[in-house]
C-alpha cells in the first residue's frame, strides 16, 4: 500500500504545483539562435535540462522524476532515443510500453517541461553498441556509422519511422520538443562530413523541421569532425568550464553555448571501483554556467538502471570494459528515484539565479524502499541437461550467425584425440567459461586480454565452451567490429572442427523444468518465491552468487558479477506484486548459495568472487 500511497501522493503534487507550473498545452511556440543565445518565441531563453532515459526508468516512475526534475530548478528534459529498443528485428518496430518514447515526451510537456531529443541513430550511452540493433553485424557490407548503403538504407528507414511519432511533438507544432541532435559526438569517432550531412538530411525528411544541432567534445579536433556549419554546436564537458567554452568561442564565434552534456558523474565498469564525484566542485562548476547564462543540460539528471542484457562497454584502457547494471552514475536523482545532497546543492544553485520572485515547487517524496525478509530458492533446473536442438557447423558461428543478439552461445565438440595442452579461442567476444566432461576446466576473458587456457582433455572428452556476451562496445572504432561468440578454436595448434552451437537467449527461463535440488557445479537457474504485505522498491543483494542474470517476476533485472563494485540489483516496486512474487536467478558459477534478501539501499564494494 505504501507504493499506492506514494503514487497517490504524487498525483496530489501535481495538482498543488499547477499554480506554479504551466504546461505547454498545443501551444505553438518559435525556437531558435541569434547569435550566442536560443530565443524562444523571440526572447532570450537559457536551457537548463537534465538527461534521463525513458528504458532506463521504470513507465510509473516517469512522471515522478520529471516533477523532481522541475523541483530541481530545470526547464528542460533531454533523452536519447535507442534504436535497438524500438527495432529489436529488422522492420519490426515496437513502442509501446516502456519503449512508448512518444509519450515519455508527452508526459515531459504536461508536467511543464520541453524535451530535447537525440535520436541518433549512434547513441554511446554506455548502452548495448550505443543503441545499434544487434542484427545490424550480420549483414554483408555493414559499416555502422558511416556512409554506406548498407548501413544508411535501415538508419534512415527507422529514423524516419521515428519521425512519424516524435516530428508532430516539436515546439513548432504544440509540442515539447526544443530541439534535436544531429549524431552523437561524432568528432569522437570520425570526420565524414557527408555522412553527418546525410544523417541531418534524413531528420528532416523525417520530418524533424525544428532547430537541429551537433554536440561534441571541446577540443579542435572533436568539433572540426563532428560539427556542421549552420547548426549549434554544443560542447560535452564535466569540468573546466572556462577553457571548453574559450575553445569554442575561437572555433564557432557568436554562437550560442551550451553544455550538452554537463558529466555530473560517472559510470562503472565491472571489477572497478564505484564512482562518486565532488558535489561542491560540481556545484562550482555549474554555477560558472549559471552566472554566464549559459545553457546546460545534466548528464545525468537521474541515470536509473541498464535492465536486462542492455549495459554497453568501453575500450580505453584495455580492450573491453563492460559496464555495470547500475546506471546510477552518483546523479542528482539516485538510480531508485531518491532526493540526494547533490539535488540539493544543485537546487540551491540554480534557485540563486532564477528571476526575483520565482519559487520552486516542493521537492517531492522519494518513493518508499522496504526490506524483503531472507528466502529460498529451492527449485533448481540445470543448463547442460536442458540444452536446445543444436546447429552444427565445421567452425564456429558468431551469436549474430546464429541469429541471437543476447545472452549465451554453448560451444561444443570433441577432439579426436587426447591433449594436455593450450587451448586458444579466436575472436573471443566476451567470456568463456570451459569445461571438460561437464566439469570446470578455467576461464578465458576479454576484459582481461586473455585467449588462452591450457586443459587436460582425455581420448573421446566433450569439450564445451561456453560464451557470454558482455554487452556490445558503445565507443570508440571499435564497435565497428562487435561479433558475439568465437571465430575458431585450436587445442594443441591443431584448429578444432565439428561444432554443436546451442543458443542460450534465456528469453524465458521459467519454461525450464525445474526440480526440487541443491546447489549445482555447472550453469544452473534457481527459482524461489517471496510475499510482500507491502509493495515498495528494494535491491535484491546478490552478495555470496557468482555470476549471471536476475528475473522477477518475468523483468530481467540485469546482470550480477561478485567482482563488484555493484552487489545489489534494483527491483522497482511497479514490477512487484502484493504476496507471492517468483525469482529466478542463472548462476553460471554456482558457489553453493541458495538465498536471497531484499535491501532498502544499493550495495557497492569490491571483491568476492
Amino acid at each position: 500500500m505504501r507504493f499506492r500511497s506514494f503514487l497517490l501522493a504524487s498525483v496530489l503534487f501535481i495538482t498543488a504545483a499547477s499554480a506554479s507550473t504551466s504546461t505547454h498545452g498545443n501551444q505553438v511556440h518559435t525556437f531558435a539562435t541569434s547569435g550566442d543565445q536560443f530565443l524562444l518565441d523571440g526572447k532570450p531563453f537559457q536551457i537548463r535540462s537534465g538527461e534521463m532515459h525513458y528504458p532506463r526508468i521504470p513507465r510509473a516512475y516517469w512522471r515522478d522524476r520529471f516533477k523532481k526534475a522541475k523541483a530541481l530548478g530545470l526547464n528542460a528534459i533531454t533523452t536519447y532515443v535507442f534504436w535497438n529498443v524500438h527495432e529489436p528485428k529488422p522492420g519490426q518496430f515496437d513502442f509501446s510500453g516502456n519503449s512508448d518514447v512518444a509519450e515519455f515526451v508527452k508526459e515531459a510537456g504536461e508536467e511543464g517541461l520541453y524535451v530535447i531529443l537525440r535520436p541518433g541513430p549512434y547513441v554511446c550511452a554506455e548502452w548495448e553498441w550505443g543503441g545499434y540493433p544487434w542484427w545490424l553485424a550480420h549483414i554483408p557490407g555493414m559499416e555502422v556509422r558511416s556512409f554506406t548503403p548498407p548501413f544508411m538504407e535501415k538508419a534512415e528507414r527507422y529514423l524516419k519511422e521515428l519521425g512519424k511519432r516524435l516530428a508532430p511533438l516539436q515546439v513548432g507544432h504544440g509540442g515539447p520538443i526544443l530541439m534535436v541532435q544531429v549524431e552523437n559526438e561524432y568528432g569522437s569517432f570520425g570526420k565524414d562530413h557527408a555522412y553527418m550531412g546525410r544523417i541531418r538530411d534524413t531528420l528532416r525528411e523525417a520530418g524533424f523541421d525544428g532547430q537541429l544541432y551537433t554536440a561534441d567534445g571541446a577540443s579542435n579536433s572533436m568539433l572540426g569532425g563532428g560539427t556542421l556549419p549552420e547548426l549549434p554546436a554544443a560542447i560535452n564537458f564535466g569540468g573546466g568550464a572556462e577553457g571548453q567554452f574559450a575553445n569554442l568561442a575561437k572555433f564557432r564565434p557568436n554562437s550560442p553555448r551550451m553544455n550538452g552534456e554537463f558529466w555530473c558523474g560517472w559510470f562503472d565498469h565491472w571489477g572497478e571501483e564505484h564512482h562518486t564525484t565532488s558535489v561542491p566542485q560540481q556545484t562550482a562548476d555549474l554555477t560558472w554556467m549559471l552566472d554566464r547564462n549559459i545553457s546546460f543540460s545534466l548528464y545525468m539528471f537521474d541515470g536509473g538502471t541498464s535492465f536486462g542484457w542492455m549495459n554497453g562497454a568501453n575500450s580505453g584502457g584495455k580492450d573491453f570494459e563492460p559496464d555495470t547494471t547500475s546506471y546510477d552514475y552518483d546523479s542528482p536523482v539516485s538510480e531508485q528515484g531518491r532526493i540526494t545532497p547533490k539535488y540539493r546543492a544543485f537546487r540551491e544553485a540554480i534557485a540563486a539565479h532564477l528571476p526575483a520572485g520565482t519559487e520552486l515547487p516542493p521537492i517531492p517524496i522519494d518513493p518508499p524502499s522496504t526490506v524483503v525478509d531472507k528466502f529460498e530458492l529451492t527449485d533448481t533446473a540445470s543448463v547442460f541437461d536442458q540444452l536446445p536442438k543444436p546447429i552444427k557447423a565445421d567452425k564456429p558461428l558468431t551469436m549474430e550467425a546464429l541469429g541471437q543478439g543476447y545472452g549465451f552461445v554453448l560451444y561444443r565438440t570433441r577432439p579426436a584425440a587426447a591433449y594436455s595442452a593450450e587451448l586458444k579461442l579466436q575472436g573471443l567476444q566476451d567470456r568463456a567459461q570451459v569445461y571438460v566432461n561437464g566439469i570446470a576446466a578455467g576461464v578465458i576473458e576479454r576484459r582481461l586480454g586473455q585467449n588462452r587456457l591450457t586443459v587436460d582433455v582425455p581420448e573421446g572428452a566433450t569439450l564445451d565452451i561456453l560464451v557470454e556476451n558482455q554487452g556490445r562496445i558503445n565507443y570508440s572504432h571499435a564497435l565497428v567490429n562487435e561479433h558475439k561468440g568465437i571465430a575458431g578454436a585450436t587445442l594443441a595448434g591443431r584448429e578444432l572442427i565439428g561444432w554443436e552451437m546451442f543458443r542460450l537467449p534465456f528469453d524465458h527461463p521459467g519454461s525450464y523444468r525445474y526440480l526440487l535440488g541443491s546447489a549445482a557445479h555447472t550453469p544452473t537457474l534457481y527459482r524461489g518465491t517471496f510475499n510482500l504485505r507491502e509493495v515498495a522498491d528494494t535491491n535484491l543483494d546478490l552478495r555470496g552468487w557468482g555470476h549471471g542474470n536476475v528475473w522477477v517476476n518475468g523483468h530481467n533485472l540485469g546482470r550480477f558479477w561478485g567482482i563488484g563494485p555493484q552487489r545489489s540489483l534494483f527491483l522497482p516496486a511497479p514490477w512487484l506484486h502484493k504476496g507471492r512474487n517468483e525469482v529466478i536467478v542463472l548462476d553460471t558459477q554456482p558457489t553453493g548459495t541458495l538465498s536471497l534478501s531484499g535491501v532498502k539501499d544499493p550495495i557497492f564494494g569490491n571483491g568476492g568472487h
